[in-house]
């Protein structure tokens, strides 16, 4: 079994990219799904935040706005990182979970499982991984992109702002993939990318058995 870890700026297209690798055969771990539903009505974290930020952050189906906790959280590091302390062990948990589901399905000779996740360096989350890709894009494509979103350009530049800087992601690196234009080049990057692990994985392998991969 091998890890990919695939994370990035706000709105660089990490998602984007892991559907690449699904597409060339990677089993995807999301853990922004893995978050929302650790958030779902009733459950142990929904209780928590509602204690925290208050009922007015409910629907009327008493699910959590998104819109209106992230708001909040991206206007303060504090209340940010208090609901990090509450969503991040039980999104990591779910995560572990997955990781041990896969390897013990075993239906193929290697599994390669790739954790979609934007904070995965900031939830040290990267002991998990073998190989560790971070997208990148501009910060003006960032901004764009956030604002056809429907953020407004203060909204847009607070939630990039609040996230680890994309330079310091690229300096922990295996693998970096700009997307700033085409589909078609991010994938060209994607498939480049998986080419070389794969190359590598191979010779790890006929190095450790002395026989072909």
């Amino acid at each position: 079994m091998l890890i990919i870890g695939v994370t990035g700026g706000i709105a660089c297209g990490k998602s984007t990219v892991a559907g690449m690798f699904r597409g060339l055969g990677a089993e995807v771990i999301d853990a922004d799904k893995i978050a929302h539903q650790a958030m779902r009505p009733r459950t142990a974290v929904w209780k928590k935040i509602g204690e925290l930020f208050g009922k007015d952050i409910l629907n009327e189906d008493l699910s959590i706005n998104r819109e209106k906790l992230g708001k909040i959280v991206f206007s303060s590091t504090k209340e940010r990182r208090r609901l990090e302390k509450i969503v991040h062990p039980v999104a990591i948990k779910a995560i572990k979970k997955k990781i041990k589901d896969f390897s013990n399905l075993k239906i193929q000779p290697l599994t390669i499982i790739v954790i979609d996740a934007p904070l995965l360096i900031e939830a040290n989350l990267t002991s998990l991984v073998d190989v560790l890709v971070v997208v990148s894009a501009w910060r003006r494509t960032q901004m764009r992109r956030l604002k056809a979103s429907g953020l407004k350009e203060n909204e847009a530049a607070k939630r990039i702002d609040s996230q680890m800087s994309l330079r310091s992601k690229i300096k922990l690196a295996d693998y970096v993939i700009r997307n700033n234009g085409s589909l078609a080049a991010v994938e060209k990057q994607v498939v480049r990318v998986w080419k070389e692990i794969m190359a590598k994985l191979a010779t790890d392998r006929q190095q450790a058995t002395g026989k072909n991969f």
